[in-house]
């Protein structure tokens, strides 16, 4: 890890503060229609890029999970937050609980927008070659989009995830992220943990929708809840922004 705080912005003035980690397929923009449905007099939103992504795509490290929670907090660090929430969408889910982990005394509560558990995501042969082969073939990368929001959604909306994908990441943080967001085990350190949880799934997300979350999260965070937006697959944050926001804002502000 290099001294240097990675990019990001801020959005609203509000009390709520919360860290906000991308998924990934997309970068930091990737919240940009969720952004719009966000009252800034609720909550204080800081939008980071990973490293390999965005305006990040330059800044070289071990892409690993671990790697996104440090380089989250340094973010935290120097906006001068003593404590905030962290939100983390699919693969950012799994890096939110890392920041749990490291800054407990930090982190007041974590919303997990589709996302990834301690355990990771486990991946068979032919899944596995799909995933892997994404980092240099577009066409894997439709495919698992168009999987995961259910076969839903025309081409010219999945060709603008994968053209935004592949102009907003670098292949080799893309293909190394996956080892650690789908590999790693971490799930006995987060067991029982009482921290306030929000989940949000999409009830036409095959992979990281309700039975996902009930067979992880919900089994080792006593304090976690879920929700389901109906409309959503796994890209609630550019499928059913205004749903997303307001799930969110009710959450922080309870």
């Amino acid at each position: 890890m290099t001294g240097r705080v990675l990019p990001y912005d801020v959005h609203g003035e509000g009390p709520g503060r919360a860290l906000v980690l991308h998924n990934w397929f997309g970068d930091r923009t990737s919240f940009a229609p969720l952004r719009a449905h966000l009252d800034g007099s609720v909550g204080t939103y800081a939008f980071v890029d990973c490293r390999g992504y965005g305006e990040a795509l330059d800044h070289e490290g071990a892409y690993t999970m671990e790697e996104v929670a440090a380089d989250a907090l340094a973010v935290a660090d120097d906006l001068g937050w003593d404590s905030f929430s962290v939100i983390g969408h699919s693969m950012g889910g799994k890096a939110a609980q890392l920041v749990l982990l490291e800054a407990p005394g930090r982190v007041r509560s974590l919303i997990g927008v589709s996302p990834v558990s301690a355990a990771g995501f486990p991946l068979d042969g032919e899944s596995w070659e799909l995933f892997a082969g994404a980092a240099g073939e577009p066409a894997n990368r439709r495919a698992i989009i168009d999987r995961t929001t259910g076969g839903r959604y025309d081409d010219a909306w999945l060709g603008a995830l994968v053209d935004r994908s592949l102009s907003r990441s670098s292949a080799t943080a893309f293909r190394a992220y996956l080892d650690s967001w789908s590999r790693a085990d971490f799930h006995e350190r987060v067991r029982d943990n009482p921290t306030p949880v929000l989940l949000v799934v999409g009830a036409h997300d095959p992979a990281l929708g309700t039975e996902a979350m009930e067979g992880t999260w919900l089994r080792w965070y006593p304090n976690a809840r879920l929700e389901v937006i109906e409309d959503a697959g796994h890209y609630a944050p550019e499928e059913t922004p205004q749903a997303l926001a307001e799930a969110i804002e009710a959450f922080l502000a309870a």
